[in-house]
Formats: C-alpha cells, structure tokens, sequence
C-alpha cells in the first residue's frame, strides 16, 4: 500500500551537500523548513497528514485482524 500521507512536511530535509555545509554555518542561515502561507495552513496540513496516518494504520490492522480470522475458519 503507498503511503498517502506526506511525513516529516514540517522538517527541513537538507541534501548531502547542505548537511555537511552545516557543520560551518554557524548562524543557521542555511536552514529552510518547509513554509505555509498561513499559521492556519500550516497546522491543517499538518492535522490532515496525522488522520491520513491514523486512517492508513487502522486500515492495515483491519486487513490484518481479516487476515488472522480467516486463517483461522480456514485451519
């Protein structure tokens, strides 16, 4: 199953190059982290992206528990 929901939207992801030129950047000025236009945006992504997580691990432990119980009419 693809995850449909977007992880770490929050968090800067610097690229190899960035990492390792952060180990001089003293004043932190090569950091970005992922902007919204509003505060509001921002946390309905973010809120958006945890239900999708929740509804995705719900819906493997139904497949799963489905799963187990035909397994077992089956044995």
């Amino acid at each position: 199953m693809k995850r449909r929901y977007i992880f770490g939207s929050l968090f800067a992801e610097p690229t190899l190059i960035e990492g390792v030129g952060s180990v001089i950047d003293i004043g932190a000025t090569m950091q970005r982290y992922n902007e919204s236009k509003t505060e509001k945006e921002a946390d309905f992504i973010a809120l958006k992206n945890d239900w999708m997580a929740v509804g995705e691990d719900l819906g493997k432990s139904i497949k799963s528990y489905e799963q187990k119980e035909k397994n077992q009419k089956h044995s």
